[in-house]
């Protein structure tokens, strides 16, 4: 698609901004440690948050190697009940509220 008035695009683009902030203000945190293997917290992304293995692996990579990631992006209600089920599997995880 294109658009012949470029301030077209910026509205329009400022408009998804918007959006996107409303509907996801949050982000769920998993933190590394030395206790959980690689395997555990592969199995508990699959099975919480719905990931496949693929994205679940990659992700544990990244929270190791960068000590945490953001593995799901939602609101809080939406977050909290993953947040708590990762947690009980002893996962450090946290939900990070993003600024407006």
């Amino acid at each position: 698609m294109t658009f012949s008035d470029n301030n077209t695009n910026t509205d329009l683009q400022e408009d998804i901004d918007v959006l996107t902030l409303t509907e996801d203000p949050c982000h769920l945190v998993v933190w590394n440690d030395e206790v959980n293997t690689f395997e555990w917290v592969i199995e508990t992304l699959v099975e919480v948050c719905g990931h496949s293995f693929e994205q679940a692996e990659q992700c544990s990579y990244i929270i190791h190697h960068s000590g945490k990631y953001a593995v799901k992006n939602g609101t809080y209600e939406d977050l909290r009940p993953l947040c708590e089920a990762i947690t009980e599997r002893g996962i450090n995880a946290t939900i990070e509220v993003l600024a407006g």
